[in-house]
């Protein structure tokens, strides 16, 4: 089972951020998404860490109307914020800062330029994710470590601390 959803991650049907919302983003669900700049791997995400088995079920959960685990992350991903968003900051910091020039720069030190909104749009112009479903929280975790360690052929940038080699685009 491990190996199909690890393909899944790899190789499996690929959404773009900028077609976000998706309606095929379960809710309710714990799982595990990879992040993907063309076919470099940019950053493995999990959601879902408390959910127990069958918890998609619950009353609570067939009645909410709110997006929770899968599709909050994702969302939260794909609205381009840094703030309380780890994925945003790993964007930022790696794919657009090497891209802004010195007027930039000044511009955003004033005010005058949001970072928040070229994260969004570095997000939505390159970044798509594929996705899987899993039993529980505990075996999300459990396959997120595996892509963090390179289970998909190289651990993303958000498990490799140098960020060698992850190459920014020109915006």
């Amino acid at each position: 089972m491990s190996d199909d959803l690890l393909a899944a991650l790899g190789s499996g049907p690929e959404h773009r951020f900028a077609d976000w919302p998706n309606p095929e983003v379960p809710n309710w669900r714990a799982g595990v998404y990879t992040v993907w700049d063309g076919d470099h791997l940019v950053y493995v995400g999990m959601a879902g860490r408390g959910l127990l088995a069958g918890s998609y079920e619950s009353e609570k959960a067939l009645t909410s109307t709110k997006a929770r685990r899968l599709g909050d992350r994702l969302n939260s991903h794909a609205s381009g914020r840094r703030s309380g968003d780890q994925f945003c900051v790993y964007v930022f910091d790696r794919l657009v800062l090497p891209t802004l020039s010195q007027t930039e720069l000044m511009a955003a030190a004033n005010g005058q330029l949001s970072l928040d909104n070229l994260t969004r749009q570095y997000i939505h112009d390159h970044l798509s994710y594929r996705l899987v479903v899993t039993e529980d929280g505990k075996a999300a975790l459990s396959l997120e470590r595996q892509v963090q360690q390179g289970a998909l052929g190289e651990p993303p940038v958000n498990a490799d601390r140098k960020g060698e080699h992850l190459r920014p685009r020109t915006r």
